[in-house]
């Protein structure tokens, strides 16, 4: 017999975490491989675009793990869109994540109403579609090999 609880419970949460991964890399050797490695941890990757009285243009919030980056975040203001700003931005990040830390491919989510197209310009192609995520929206995973 069991209880079931509902409540959130952040030790709770640690716990599981922590018996996933063993489980995970217990039964996985690319997993066990990466363990006592710099790759084992994910290492935030931010890129900030600041105007000239310093405000905030634009930014990329993403991480990487393993030899990826994974883009969480990319926001550029409305009076600096169309000038190639968002480009400049995932582009750094790219850089970083290859050139820094060994970063083979990128990954992102968007939305239908957000960039799918944008991304498919820089080189980035639709491996999800899941349609209403949220109702109404499309919510698209797009992977790029970084070269």
């Amino acid at each position: 017999m069991f209880r079931l609880e509902t409540e959130v419970d952040k030790a709770r949460r640690d716990l599981l975490r922590r018996h996933l991964r063993e489980t995970n890399t217990a039964a996985s050797p690319v997993l066990r491989a990466l363990r006592g490695t710099p790759h084992e941890r994910e290492a935030p990757l931010h890129v900030w675009a600041l105007d000239a009285n310093g405000d905030l243009a634009g930014g990329l919030v993403g991480h990487t793990w393993t030899t990826w980056l994974h883009v969480t975040y990319l926001w550029v203001d409305g009076r600096h869109r169309g000038a190639g700003l968002g480009s400049r931005l995932l582009a750094r990040a790219e850089h970083i994540a290859r050139a820094e830390r060994g970063c083979t491919a990128s990954r992102l989510e968007t939305w239908d109403f957000q960039a799918p197209a944008f991304y498919q310009r820089q080189g980035y192609d639709v491996v999800c579609v899941i349609p209403d995520y949220p109702p109404g929206i499309t919510e698209y995973t797009l992977t790029k090999r970084l070269g």
